[in-house]
């Protein structure tokens, strides 16, 4: 154990701490990220000559932009993912009760030149609105498919119905 002797300096020793000093609100630096005021957005490291910052609506239009032209992007490619499918001209065939329902089979073609399925609406025929809605199966271009649903909807006594199918 070593022991230090000598005279304390009575001024180096503060009577009273500090009072802290207004909170400082900050971020990252966008390069290293390392704590800088809300204003800046390089540390001195990153920026040594202090250049021009970019300003926030720089920042927020670039933004903006990226996500406009994603949107654009996105819509031209679903577009040419669904073009040539459909339309799908369809028909009620039969209507037949079965327990608890309606058992309807369904003629369904595919107009288009590109293999796709749809969906259709059925409704009574004369109604404007409701319905049930069904889910076809693929069908390749030019060709027609028939199938069947059952559904509760309708009650269980035959009677007209109408179907449209709908073109992606």
């Amino acid at each position: 154990v070593h022991t230090v002797r000598g005279t304390i300096d009575r001024m180096a020793v503060p009577s009273t701490p500090a009072a802290p000093g207004p909170a400082v609100h900050v971020h990252g630096c966008v390069r290293c990220g390392k704590p800088v005021p809300l204003d800046v957005a390089m540390c001195e490291d990153c920026n040594p000559l202090g250049l021009s910052q970019p300003a926030s609506t720089q920042v927020h239009g670039t933004v903006f932009l990226a996500v406009g032209l994603a949107i654009v992007v996105m819509a031209v490619f679903a577009r040419l993912a669904v073009s040539g499918i459909g339309p799908f001209p369809a028909a009620v065939r039969d209507v037949v009760p079965s327990s608890g329902g309606l058992t309807i089979t369904l003629t369904v073609t595919n107009s288009g030149t590109k293999t796709g399925s749809t969906t259709c609406q059925i409704r009574r025929s004369g109604s404007g609105g409701g319905g049930v809605i069904v889910q076809s199966p693929h069908i390749d271009p030019g060709q027609t498919v028939t199938f069947r649903t059952t559904t509760e909807s309708f009650g269980t006594k035959r009677l007209p119905l109408a179907v449209a199918c709908d073109t992606p």
